[in-house]
């Protein structure tokens, strides 16, 4: 009743009030950040002649433009990498899958100057050609300004979550023209649940980033797709094998990322020259196949016009960019891998295409839509946002049969990539880290929770050679039923029962000293101590340093059920709070 009374009708008013300019204000300031780092990037393409029109229109020599072809990227990738590997304070790349582990495990962000130098980094590395997405790295930045709320500290709850999922969601509105995508990419992706409390503030960011974006800077879309679809019911069959084929790409995709991260660690050079060597490969690439170098914009456009690419160009292209962007991203190279995928499942719809009409089959829908479908069909699975995906399509080409055929792709390419690799590549990277998501947030919670922290405030340890009298009337006196014996150094010796003591004996307790029936060392997550106390049957479990093998407490099997019910209860207090 008392908890009950503090949340006043102005309390209440007050909240909505802050969450919805919350909304407001992310959105609009994620939205013209995010203009502004793509304009920045195209700026920096055309400075540095990373663009074909910017060479075209520069007059200078073959040979200068071969020297500079190479040389910017070379010299980005070291700079890119002295930027991100040694100014930031995180040391490494970042990217959405810190703003899932920052809501779903309710962390911080990284910091504000990590972030914007990692977002530098993301900058430099597209503005140089490098073969990474925009889009990763305009989500990470919406994340980071959302991330800011958490130190004006308002009195609302889940106030940082929801404010990094605003972000988010502000940046994908603006990136996409797709405010609804973008309003289901955050809760899909990010915050994993659909609450009123996050859903009102998260609305109207992705609006206001629509807004943004489409009115008052206007905008175009990343590709505009106008044709007529005539569905065929057995065609549809055709779609669900196609969906099988994307998801098996996606996966391909996935784990040369991971890959080419591993292989990458593995190199003893400096970062900068790490950096600098994946530079030289984009400029190789750039010479021999430059469509799959850069953000891919013309490349992705004129994929979805038949004719535009041979078949086998398409499958170059397909498999450089899977080869080139695991290059980059795992050498040093700072970006996302939306924009990769997209163009990779660009080709791939082409090519089944092709293919298909190659073997006489006839009555096929146009070729956009197996373009269109096998873009998001690969996608999907790489950011674990199938319904994100199918949305981009319909609020990019108001199509609803595309939409559908869209969706029949999606959904058995996410079939296959949920089975056999994950649910998405973030989720894996944060596996990688640590980070268990595939059983749920309040599982992942429970795991980040060392049984350290629930240690008994006032527990009944004693030296082994204190008299069993003494240590029965402590026991007795505090209503301990079995107490924890350390020597003089503070190391665990073993338990003893109150039934075993001599209540008129001043024999020490060493000579009554049992094993332990379980003990746990001080980094086990509660997690881990719920599923090992399944026959435990005792009043505590002694927590004892691996490496010192000291006694550091004991916990209780009721603390550590209590940490979980907590856990639970806040989750689902979150996931049905109102505004």
């Amino acid at each position: 009743m008392a908890s009950a009374a503090r949340v006043t009708p102005s309390t209440t008013v007050q909240r909505i009030i802050t969450v919805l300019t919350v909304g407001f204000v992310i959105g609009a300031v994620t939205a013209v950040a995010a203009i502004a780092f793509v304009e920045a990037v195209l700026w920096l393409n055309d400075l540095l002649l990373v663009s074909a029109y910017a060479k075209v229109q520069s007059g200078l020599s073959p040979l200068a433009l071969l020297v500079i072809t190479l040389a910017v990227p070379i010299a980005g990738g070291a700079v890119v990498s002295f930027i991100v590997f040694r100014l930031a304070p995180i040391h490494r790349p970042a990217g959405p899958a810190d703003a899932i582990l920052a809501v779903q495990l309710q962390k911080p962000m990284p910091d504000t100057r990590s972030g914007l130098i990692v977002t530098l980094g993301a900058l430099g590395s597209l503005g140089v050609g490098a073969s990474v997405g925009q889009y990763g790295p305009m989500v990470f930045l919406g994340a980071v300004i959302g991330g800011m709320v958490e130190k004006l500290r308002l009195a609302v709850p889940n106030v940082n979550a929801i404010a990094i999922a605003c972000g988010v969601a502000a940046s994908i509105s603006a990136a996409f023209n797709a405010p609804i995508a973008g309003l289901v990419f955050a809760h899909e992706a990010i915050l994993r649940h659909y609450s009123m409390q996050s859903f009102a503030p998260v609305t109207i960011a992705s609006t206001v980033g629509y807004v943004v974006a489409n009115v008052l800077f206007e905008r175009a879309p990343v590709f505009v797709v106008q044709t007529g679809v005539s569905l065929k019911a057995p065609e549809f069959a055709v779609f669900a094998l196609m969906g099988l084929l994307c998801g098996a790409v996606s996966i391909l995709y996935m784990r040369t990322l991971l890959a080419g991260a591993r292989i990458g660690g593995r190199i003893k050079l400096v970062p900068e020259a790490r950096g600098a060597v994946a530079g030289l490969v984009v400029g190789l690439c750039a010479l021999w196949l430059p469509e799959i170098t850069g953000l891919g914009q013309y490349t992705l456009r004129f994929a979805t016009i038949e004719g535009a690419f041979a078949a086998s160009e398409m499958a170059m292209i397909l498999v450089g960019k899977i080869v080139l962007t695991a290059v980059c991203i795992g050498m040093g190279f700072v970006g996302g891998v939306f924009s990769p995928a997209l163009i990779i499942g660009a080709m791939l719809g082409g090519l089944v295409w092709t293919g298909l009409t190659a073997l006489g089959i006839e009555g096929l829908a146009a070729f956009t839509v197996y373009v269109i479908s096998a873009m998001m069909a690969v996608t999907s699975p790489v950011i674990g946002a199938p319904l994100t995906a199918i949305l981009i399509v319909f609020e990019l080409t108001r199509s609803y049969e595309l939409s559908i055929a869209s969706m029949v792709v999606v959904v058995f390419s996410n079939v296959v990539a949920f089975r056999f690799f994950g649910r998405s590549l973030f989720d894996i990277q944060l596996l990688l880290r640590g980070c268990d998501l595939s059983q749920g947030r309040a599982e992942a919670q429970l795991s980040g929770l060392p049984v350290r922290d629930y240690a008994a405030k006032q527990a009944p340890i004693f030296e082994v050679g204190s008299g069993q009298a003494a240590v029965r009337a402590e026991l007795d006196a505090h209503g301990w039923s079995e107490g924890y014996a350390v020597d003089a150094e503070g190391l665990f010796q073993g338990y003893l029962r109150i039934i075993d003591l001599d209540a008129s004996s001043s024999a020490p307790v060493a000579e009554i000293l049992r094993p332990a029936q379980l003990v746990f060392d001080a980094d086990t997550s509660v997690r881990d101590a719920m599923r090992l106390l399944e026959d435990f049957v005792g009043d505590a479990i002694p927590i004892v340093d691996h490496d010192s093998q000291r006694l550091v407490g004991v916990v209780t099997e009721a603390a550590i059920v209590r940490a979980y019910l907590d856990i639970v209860a806040k989750l689902r207090s979150e996931e049905n709070a109102g505004l």
